[in-house]
């Protein structure tokens, strides 16, 4: 293959990884975003070409497809929230991307679905089975993968098991846990979207992708722990949840936020597993041969622990992400606004401080007050939120654009400013600022809370938590500059100080 490949989705789980592929093989790559600087940080975002736009743009859809010879599909709604019709966004985006990919004259389209286990199809699968009858219908040959649970590492299959197996010892379950699944290894997965793009032209259709091991959920619990070292939990199989109620209890200990955990839930209400195997007639399998769950869980874990995981469930912004600027910026226009700002002295360097700073959150913690932050956190997720437990893509670094916990980067200057957007439930909008700059002796840390109500519960909300803030705020802060000046990790520097509670 060689050539301009585009991209949809290229900010995504699976697309972030393929567009270094496709860049090592030769290719020239042009991807669409609707956020061009969210690939300032990706290490391939300069070798790209970048369209800026939505799937439901024509006019992007155009300039994406415009000389391209093969064109992935990797977006979904996977995750949209429950009262946007997702089923006909879905519909109006593959119509216009198949629009353009037969009036640019595409030579392929490249589709990654879910798979089809015949009937009982939840709306989330039915509705990306629709996307590739009408990508197959467009005119252009389109190869469609249907991929059940993708297991590597920050896949939110991977997530939901980990984190369940982590917490729970004795986990009373819904009877689809004792359905069969066929999970594939992230990189075999890779391996035949990359082989896709060379299929003959006359193959188009749709085909079943798995790896070697047919388990049941229960048995992928159990395998996991064995991989990590864990006691297998004990699984009792109960008739009374329903999906709806599995998908509370999946949002609640995990990660995995409800918006996801529902469709994730809904697909395992049938045997998952790969039904013909006529790939292997076209595409040769990996070398060496497909990955094991057991390897793969171990090259996942693996990948976890040095801190080399390039993307995650979590990659893809919402949607209806805020773009508004910070309100306390100049072209800030109206409103009310509630801040809250703290500022300190440091004897350490500038960069010690920015360490500090970049490696806040996920299994470094917030510095200040843990068990307010793990309320907050289960509130969010009773609510339906994202939570506390997205944790970090690296332990140190952050690239602009990714989840961190419950917060979004929105602007990150390296040594300088991190600034992060809330993605938890809140009656408003809310950012977190920190901010370094150098002194004679040492640097100073900035550190500003900024609220955004909407409506009385807005600032009701705010005054409910003002008396928090200055344990929370002021705590935080003090612990940040300690931090730096120790070297320490907020596991020994969380309390340094007797004034602070």
């Amino acid at each position: 293959m060689s050539g301009l490949i585009a991209v949809t989705g290229a900010t995504g789980y699976i697309g972030g990884r393929l567009v270094p592929r496709l860049l090592a093989a030769g290719n020239r790559v042009r991807v669409l975003t609707r956020d061009s600087s969210k690939l300032r940080d990706v290490p391939w975002g300069e070798d790209v070409e970048v369209v800026t736009g939505s799937l439901d743009d024509t006019a992007a859809a155009a300039a994406l497809c415009q000389g391209a010879d093969v064109v992935y599909y990797l977006v979904h709604s996977m995750g949209a929230h429950a009262g946007e019709d997702f089923p006909a966004r879905e519909r109006a985006c593959a119509e216009t991307l198949g629009h353009a990919a037969h009036d640019a004259g595409v030579r392929r389209i490249v589709y990654l679905s879910g798979l089809n286990p015949g009937s009982g199809l939840s709306r989330h699968l039915a509705s990306r089975a629709e996307v590739g009858r009408i990508l197959g219908q467009s005119g252009v040959p389109t190869a469609i993968l249907q991929a059940g649970l993708v297991i590597g590492s920050g896949s939110a299959s991977f997530e939901m098991v980990r984190h369940l197996t982590d917490i729970l010892p004795v986990m009373p379950a819904p009877r689809w846990v004792l359905n069969r699944v066929q999970p594939i290894a992230v990189r075999d997965a890779l391996h035949y979207l990359e082989a896709a793009a060379d299929l003959p032209q006359h193959v188009s259709r749709a085909f079943d992708i798995g790896g070697p091991d047919v388990l049941t959920y229960a048995d992928m619990m159990r395998g996991y722990a064995r991989a990590a070292g864990l006691r297998a939990p004990l699984i009792i199989a109960l008739p009374v949840l329903t999906p709806w109620l599995a998908a509370q209890w999946v949002n609640l200990v995990t990660p995995i936020p409800r918006s996801l955990a529902v469709p994730l839930v809904e697909s395992l209400q049938n045997d998952c597993v790969v039904r013909e195997h006529d790939i292997d007639e076209l595409v040769p399998r990996p070398a060496g041969g497909l990955t094991g769950y057991r390897r793969a869980v171990e090259l996942a874990l693996g990948k976890i622990a040095r801190g080399e995981v390039e993307t995650t469930w979590a990659s893809s912004s919402p949607l209806d992400a805020p773009s508004d600027p910070l309100p306390s910026d100049p072209d800030w226009s109206g409103g009310t606004v509630f801040t809250d700002l703290r500022t300190e002295t440091s004897t350490a360097r500038p960069s010690q401080l920015w360490d500090v700073v970049e490696g806040i959150g996920g299994e470094n913690g917030w510095y200040s007050f843990p068990l307010a932050w793990a309320v907050r956190g289960w509130i969010d997720k009773l609510a339906g939120g994202v939570g506390l437990r997205r944790g970090r893509r690296n332990p140190h670094r952050l690239q602009l654009g990714e989840a961190l916990d419950w917060w979004r980067v929105e602007a990150l200057e390296p040594g300088r400013l991190l600034r992060l957007r809330a993605e938890m439930r809140v009656p408003g909008r809310a950012w977190l600022e920190m901010s370094v700059e150098p002194r004679p002796e040492g640097s100073a840390y900035a550190q500003r809370a900024v609220f955004v109500p909407h409506g009385l519960a807005g600032r009701l909300y705010w005054l409910a938590v003002l008396p928090f803030h200055g344990v929370i705020f002021r705590g935080m802060a003090s612990r940040i500059t300690a931090a730096a000046e120790t070297g320490a990790p907020y596991a020994q520097a969380a309390y340094p100080r007797k004034d602070l509670p």
